[in-house]
């Protein structure tokens, strides 16, 4: 996304009768264009780390609901996560990941479960 800004110097006269053009002996309005960049935010992996207690099916529903994610899907990263250690829920700005972290988090807690749900930068 770019964002255009002008910034410019408009000389009038100095007797405040009104505006005078160059043919009128007066100075015309400049204007710079500027193109001024915009940095893409940093992008943040929501993960889900594995322990011995949380149900696998506990781990399909978290990934449906908080991740929209279908059966499918969600069963293929629930089995990332339980033979590999950890596994990517998805990949957000650091906003919506801090916001997925805490809601997965709160949620298992009020299950009782103790899954982790944390963020890393991608």
């Amino acid at each position: 996304m770019k964002m255009v800004t002008f910034s410019g110097f408009c000389a009038g006269p100095e007797n405040g009768d009104g505006p005078k053009g160059p043919s009128d002996g007066g100075s015309a309005a400049v204007l710079e264009r500027q193109v001024e960049k915009t940095k893409t935010p940093p992008l943040f992996q929501v993960l889900l780390l594995n322990d011995d207690f949380t149900p696998m099916e506990f781990v399909v529903v978290v990934l449906q609901k908080f991740f929209l994610m279908d059966l499918d899907k969600a069963t293929h990263v629930m089995l990332t996560v339980h033979r590999e250690g950890r596994g990517v829920c998805g990949v957000y700005t650091r906003d919506v990941a801090s916001t997925k972290v805490e809601l997965v988090s709160n949620f298992a807690r009020m299950h009782q479960h103790p899954l982790q749900c944390v963020m890393e930068e991608a």
